[in-house]
């Protein structure tokens, strides 16, 4: 067992650890226990890619597809029992983080099928099917930051529901997110339900920036071009982070604060670098603040287990610089409001194909498996 040090320092620091990956076989062979364990880890999201990689092995899943085929239910239906049954199991595991941290961490996450992001009314159906399915306290919703997951997230929270903010990219976007929470728990509150219940996180993607501005600040090629390579993503993480200081210190949130409510965290993600060119623990090192999230992935962590380098907050001391850093990009003639728009368009359309994927993947395996149980 190790202590790992460097993530007991980050932890310390105040940024809770999440695994970025789920699967069945993390779960049987006790390696997701083992993490928790040994790793700092208090949390998990999943997202439909990670689901379509975990299924689309096969591995662990062999006998429940055979019982679901036997059964003869549908794609859409067998794919919600595995991956509920995945999230159910993880949330058993993490229960004791969730009881010691009062709700806080010890969290799982599970998205809603991302073919509904551009509907309302189907969304908050869906997270409530699913709230139900996986029936653990320390469930979270995802809910993409698309204009119509909006109103959802405001009325899934107004149900007592918690819910993990997904796919956020700009700083506008961020801030209609948090008043949206903010919606959410007044209507919960009005309604009488205990806020103290109910958590959240808004999850605003780092790597994702640095590589659609980079390849633009690369296809520019002027040495002031060059020189802004790998300081967008940041500038934009530690401008959110602003914007998370400034909504709850404000008289609305202080007011609910007053009645037990739980402040909506900045979860970092899409924290594994894209350019080998930048070292692996980049967006670790980089974002430390109190009261965050940081979800990553597996090659991540052990990255910054081994050789990260946690200095103390490197974030809220660098609010200047980051609006330098993103005005010199947009002085360069590339628009920030065309990438993050471009970025949300594009993470949505990648977990519907994701999702299309693992459903093509589990239709082959249960019309193979009912043929051999017929």
């Amino acid at each position: 067992m190790t202590e790992a040090p460097v993530l007991k320092r980050l932890s310390d620091e105040g940024v809770s650890i999440w695994l970025d990956d789920l699967s069945r076989k993390r779960i049987t062979t006790g390696n997701l226990a083992e993490l928790v364990a040994t790793r700092h880890v208090v949390g998990v999201t999943t997202n439909p890619s990670i689901f379509q990689a975990a299924i689309g092995s096969g591995e662990g899943y062999e006998e429940q597809l055979a019982d679901l085929a036997v059964r003869g239910v549908t794609t859409d239906e067998a794919v919600r029992m595995m991956t509920t049954a995945d999230v159910r199991a993880a949330a058993d595991i993490l229960r004791p983080v969730y009881d010691a941290t009062g709700g806080r961490d010890g969290r799982v996450s599970i998205e809603v099928d991302p073919r509904l992001a551009h509907a309302t009314a189907a969304t908050i159906a869906e997270a409530k099917q699913l709230a139900w399915l996986v029936e653990r306290p320390n469930v979270m919703i995802k809910i993409p930051a698309t204009k119509a997951g909006l109103p959802a997230i405001t009325e899934v929270v107004a149900q007592g529901i918690s819910v993990n903010v997904t796919l956020i990219f700009s700083l506008e976007r961020y801030r209609e997110v948090m008043d949206a929470y903010l919606a959410g728990l007044e209507k919960a509150q009005a309604a009488g339900l205990d806020l103290s219940s109910i958590h959240s996180v808004a999850s605003f993607f780092v790597s994702r920036v640095d590589a659609e501005i980079d390849r633009r600040l690369t296809a520019l090629g002027s040495d002031e071009a060059l020189a802004l390579k790998g300081r967008a993503a940041l500038a934009n993480a530690r401008l959110a982070y602003e914007a998370y200081e400034d909504v709850f210190s404000a008289e609305r949130w202080l007011a609910l604060a007053g009645t037990g409510a739980n402040k909506q965290r900045p979860l970092w993600a899409s924290t594994g670098v894209k350019d080998p060119a930048y070292k692996d623990t980049l967006y670790v090192d980089e974002l430390v603040a109190p009261g965050t999230v940081n979800t990553m992935p597996e090659a991540t962590l052990n990255a910054t287990a081994d050789h990260g380098v946690i200095t103390g907050d490197t974030v809220t001391g660098g609010y200047a610089q980051a609006r330098a850093d993103l005005a010199a990009v947009e002085r360069l003639g590339i628009s920030y409001d065309e990438v993050v728009t471009r970025l949300e368009d594009e993470g949505v359309a990648k977990f519907e194909v994701a999702w299309q994927d693992l459903l093509d993947t589990v239709t082959k395996s249960l019309m193979s498996k009912g043929v051999d149980g017929e």
